[in-house]
């Protein structure tokens, strides 16, 4: 999303909204299995050198659960506030207000750095979606649910003994 600093001192406030791609987050380093368009809505206003973006983000990512890594998707929203200053001499006081370049602003990185910041630490996938996607055997492995009832499988090498057991019962 890219701002012409012409666009912004001729037309501001406007409001704008656009479907944003940013699915380079699934390539970095984190959690992010997969992450569609997202929705960015905002307005922008000015007062002399300052240029406050106040926009909205909303879509949804999917991220691994932190039990089964079954893929889970987590909805967000977020409301964000960035502030520019086309001035060369604002106060090194003031962190929260980034330096523009140029004659064309770039909101992109900030939408990204927000999305980023938004990524929960953890996410447990619903039971019903994990009945879905459950295994109950594998190569070598079988799960074993203590709830339910199995009937026990009897070893043949055995079979003649549980018979003795038969025969006491009925003594």
């Amino acid at each position: 999303m890219k701002f012409s600093l012409q666009k912004i001192r001729t037309k501001a406030p406007f409001q704008f909204e656009e479907d944003v791609d940013v699915s380079e987050l699934e390539t970095l380093n984190n959690d992010i299995r997969r992450i569609p368009p997202v929705k960015v809505q905002g307005e922008v206003t000015m007062r002399g050198q300052t240029i406050t973006f106040q926009f909205s983000i909303s879509g949804i990512m999917v991220l691994p659960c932190a039990r089964t890594l079954v893929d889970v998707e987590y909805p967000f929203t977020i409301d964000s506030i960035e502030v520019f200053s086309t001035s060369q001499h604002h106060q090194e006081d003031e962190n929260e207000i980034h330096e523009i370049h140029g004659e064309v602003l770039d909101l992109m990185p900030y939408i990204k750095e927000n999305i980023l910041l938004e990524v929960p630490l953890q996410v447990f996938a619903s039971n019903e979606s994990l009945s879905e996607n459950n295994l109950d055997e594998g190569q070598g492995w079988q799960f074993l649910d203590e709830n339910k009832e199995t009937e026990q499988k009897v070893d043949p090498r055995l079979a003649k003994l549980s018979q003795f057991f038969d025969e006491k019962k009925d003594d």
